[in-house]
């Protein structure tokens, strides 16, 4: 089984899966301990977010990807190539894929659900104070603020 560890510095796990080009990449057979096998330093073009997805990625040729977090759309575009993704807030690649072979690997820390809820609200009143700000600009009319929600 090939496992791939999202690592910018070689040394840690690190976030922003969709960014990351930089993976070490572990071989791992049954009863023995992970080995490295190599190291990925791809040019920006093969980021995930940046990848068009025509064609064959390095990544096709592992069997899981072990980041510190991935939003959606990473998660999606590996299932797509039928790579597992694997989140998790520890820090030694290593120590990661020994867990995730023996099934204890630690999944990542989840903020709390009403800081998510506002951060996201946030953005959303910012898009929309910038777009209602053009259109009153535009029109003349009256600016208004909507509320959030409250959760």
């Amino acid at each position: 089984m090939r496992i791939a560890v999202a690592s910018q510095n070689f040394r840690t796990i690190t976030p922003h899966a969709g960014v990351t080009r930089r993976f070490l990449v572990y071989e791992a057979a049954p009863g023995e301990a992970p080995r490295e096998v190599d190291r990925l330093d791809l040019p920006k073009e093969l980021a995930i977010r940046e990848f068009a997805g025509a064609g064959s990625h390095p990544l096709d040729v592992v069997d899981a990807v072990i980041v510190g977090s991935a939003g959606s759309g990473f998660v999606r575009r590996m299932a797509a190539r039928g790579v597992a993704t694997v989140v998790t807030s520890e820090l030694d690649p290593l120590r990661a894929v020994t867990s995730h072979l023996d099934g204890s690997l630690s999944p990542a820390q989840s903020k709390k659900d009403d800081d998510a809820a506002s951060a996201s609200c946030y953005g959303a009143q910012m898009r929309l104070r910038r777009r209602s700000r053009r259109r009153t600009l535009r029109r003349g009319a009256q600016w208004r603020f909507r509320q959030c929600p409250e959760a």
